[in-house]
């Protein structure tokens, strides 16, 4: 797997695996507390088998003592960051749970530079959708924290671009416990991208 690197944009140290050289880009972000490569296997996979460039971005955090966690604007603003550093201008971004909340508040702010969104387990969050955009989502059949019905609701806004598919007997890791069957998923929706 590719080395993690730190970029350092406001005194914030923000991790990212940068992977891939393929047309299609890709940001995905992990849920808090699980970044330690916990979509690792699903970038690798689509940065190798499928041929897309794959930038996982982890939560940034203060350098010094306090180091806390980055609030939702202050992540939505580190992405923006780090895809400036590496002149992504165009992108499709998605996470896992809270990493899909912050993908959903990305793409509500950047509309402009998101190409799609993928959403791996859907937080109940007042975020709506930005117009235009195509969205997956791909849900644990038995994830009892994102439950699948957070998913069928925020489908329900707009029908006619978000679809959803499920992974059956997955709880709520199951990027971690089903990286491949989650990583075909997202390479076949975006196959044709």
């Amino acid at each position: 797997m590719t080395e993690t690197q730190i970029f350092e944009p406001d005194g914030r140290a923000i991790r990212y695996v940068d992977e891939g050289e393929g047309p299609v880009a890709l940001v995905l972000i992990p849920e808090p507390g699980l970044e330690r490569d916990a979509l690792g296997v699903v970038g690798h996979y689509l940065a190798e088998e499928a041929g897309f460039r794959v930038v996982r971005i982890s939560t940034p955090t203060a350098s010094g003592p306090s180091a806390e966690p980055a609030a939702l604007n202050e992540r939505v603003s580190s992405i923006a960051a780090v895809l400036d550093h590496l002149g992504l201008d165009h992108t499709w971004i998605g996470g896992h749970g809270f990493g899909g909340t912050v993908a959903r508040a990305f793409a509500a702010a950047q509309t402009g530079r998101v190409n799609g969104l993928l959403l791996l387990g859907v937080q109940d969050e007042q975020i709506p959708l930005p117009p235009a955009i195509p969205v997956l989502i791909i849900q644990g059949t038995d994830d009892d924290v994102t439950p699948p019905a957070n998913g069928e609701r925020l489908q329900s806004t707009a029908v006619d671009r978000a679809s959803v598919t499920s992974i059956p007997e997955a709880g709520h890791l199951f990027p971690l416990t089903h990286p491949i069957q989650t990583a075909v998923v997202i390479e076949e929706y975006l196959d044709w991208d």
